[in-house]
C-alpha cells in the first residue's frame, strides 16, 4: 500500500486492536455496567441485520478527499527515507523535472504521469524514477491525491506531512481523472503512459475501468500494486475473518489506517468490484513489477494480472541481488530500467546526441533502505 510506516510494531498494534475489539463486542462492550435486556436486544439484532452484512468500506468516517499539484522541483535522491526527509519539509514540491507545464515531448514521446502509494506523496514516490523519465526526452507530470485529515477518516498517518492517498480511492481515480485531462490538454497528446506505486496502481486501474481512462491511456505499469488485495503478513485475513464472523473490527481499524487503507485488504467489496469482469481493459498495456522482499503487499505475487497485454515481473528473475522492498522498489535501478523499457525509452549517450534503447540491467538494492 505504499506505507511509509509498516513497522512490526505497528502490526503488533493493529492485531491488538483488533482482538481488543472483538472480545470486547462479543462480551457486550464489556465489564463497565451490566447490559439492561432492551440494551443487549438491541445489541443482538444490530449483529444480526448491520454487523454481518457490513463490509470492510463500510468504515466509521469517509470525508471527500483532495488533490493537490505539486509545484517547484525537488531534489534527486536514490533512497526512499532522503526523500521522505525532505517531503516532511516540503510535502508539495514536485519529484526532480515533472510538473513542467511548458513541456513538449521530443519526437512525440508519451507523457507519463505517476502516481504515488498510500501514505506517500509524488515527491517521495518517485524522486529518482522522474529525473530518469524527464532525461529520456519524456515529459513527466505527477499528483498529490486522496488526500483527507484523520477527522475524515484519512487515518491516523494523514497526521504525518505529506502522507497522502488515504481517501477513497474511487474519489481518487476521480482525481486522477481531471488530473491527466489536463496533461492531455498541455502537452497536446491524445493518450498519457501511468506509473503506479502500491495504491498508485488501483487509483489507475479504478480510473481505466470506471472514469474513462481506458481511451486515454498507452500503457500503465505498476510497482508492488495491491492489486488483488494485501493479507499484510496474515493481519488483514485475519480481520476479514472476524469481519465476516458477524463482528465489524475492520471499521474501527480503519480509524487508524485510513478508508484506501481498509479498501486494499484482501477480500475487500472496493476490490471486487474493481476486479469484477477481469483485471485489465481492451487497448491498454500493462507491465506488472512485483518484489519477492515486499512486506507490504503479500503474499507479492497478488500483485500480478491476469488478461491480454500483461506482462507480469518478479524483480529477482535474473537478478537475485535486488532485494528491494516495498518503499524500494520504486529506488531499484532495475525497476527503473523495466519502467523505460516498457516506455521504448532511449537515453542520449552524450548530451544532445542520438539515444539507445534502454536495456533491463541488474543492479544491488538493499532491502528497506534502498
Amino acid at each position: 500500500m505504499g506505507q511509509a510506516i509498516a513497522s512490526r510494531g505497528w502490526r503488533r498494534r493493529l492485531v491488538g486492536g483488533a482482538i481488543a475489539v472483538a472480545a470486547v463486542l462479543s462480551l457486550g462492550w464489556g465489564a463497565a455496567a451490566p447490559a439492561s435486556a432492551a440494551t443487549q436486544q438491541e445489541l443482538d439484532g444490530t449483529i444480526k441485520s448491520g454487523l454481518k452484512k457490513q463490509v470492510a468500506d463500510d468504515v466509521i468516517l469517509s470525508g471527500s478527499s483532495t488533490s493537490k499539484v505539486p509545484a517547484g522541483s525537488g531534489k534527486k535522491e536514490d533512497d526512499f527515507w532522503k526523500a521522505f526527509g525532505n517531503g516532511l519539509r516540503s510535502p508539495d514540491v514536485a519529484p526532480p523535472g515533472a510538473n513542467d507545464w511548458n513541456c513538449k515531448a521530443s519526437d512525440g514521446r508519451t507523457p507519463v504521469v505517476l502516481v504515488h502509494g498510500t501514505w506517500e506523496n509524488a515527491y517521495n514516490n518517485w524522486a529518482y524514477l522522474s529525473p530518469y523519465l524527464k532525461r529520456a526526452g519524456m515529459c513527466v507530470f505527477a499528483l498529490n491525491y486522496g488526500i483527507l485529515g484523520a477527522a475524515g477518516g484519512g487515518g491516523l498517518g494523514s497526521a504525518i506531512p505529506g502522507a497522502y492517498g488515504t481517501g477513497d480511492i474511487a474519489q481518487s481515480a476521480e482525481q486522477l481523472a481531471s488530473f491527466v485531462d489536463r496533461v492531455r490538454s498541455s502537452t497536446g497528446a491524445s493518450k498519457v503512459n501511468i506509473v503506479g506505486h502500491s495504491q498508485g496502481g488501483l487509483v489507475a486501474r479504478q480510473y481505466l475501468k470506471f472514469d474513462g481512462g481506458a481511451d486515454k491511456v498507452d500503457r500503465l505499469v505498476t510497482l508492488g500494486a495491491t492489486n488483488h488485495g494485501t493479507t499484510l503478513l496474515g493481519i488483514g485475513t485475519l480481520g476479514r475473518l472476524i469481519n465476516n464472523a458477524g463482528i465489524d473490527v475492520l471499521g474501527p481499524i480503519a480509524l487508524g489506517v485510513g478508508v484506501s487503507g481498509i479498501q486494499q485488504v484482501y477480500d475487500s467489496e472496493f476490490l471486487k468490484k474493481l476486479n469484477a469482469g477481469g483485471d485489465t481493459v481492451p487497448g491498454v498495456k500493462y507491465t506488472v513489477i512485483g518484489t519477492k522482499y515486499d512486506e507490504v503487499t503479500t503474499p507479492y505475487q497478488s500483485t500480478f494480472l491476469n488478461g491480454p497485454d500483461v506482462r507480469n515481473i518478479t524483480l529477482q528473475d535474473g537478478c537475485g541481488i535486488d532485494t528491494s522492498d516495498h518503499l524500494a522498489l520504486s529506488y531499484s535501478l532495475r525497476a527503473v530500467s523495466i519502467v523505460l523499457n516498457a516506455f521504448s525509452a532511449k537515453i542520449p549517450v552524450v548530451p544532445g546526441g542520438p539515444g539507445v534503447p534502454v536495456p533491463v540491467v541488474c543492479s544491488p538494492n538493499a532491502w528497506l533502505f534502498g
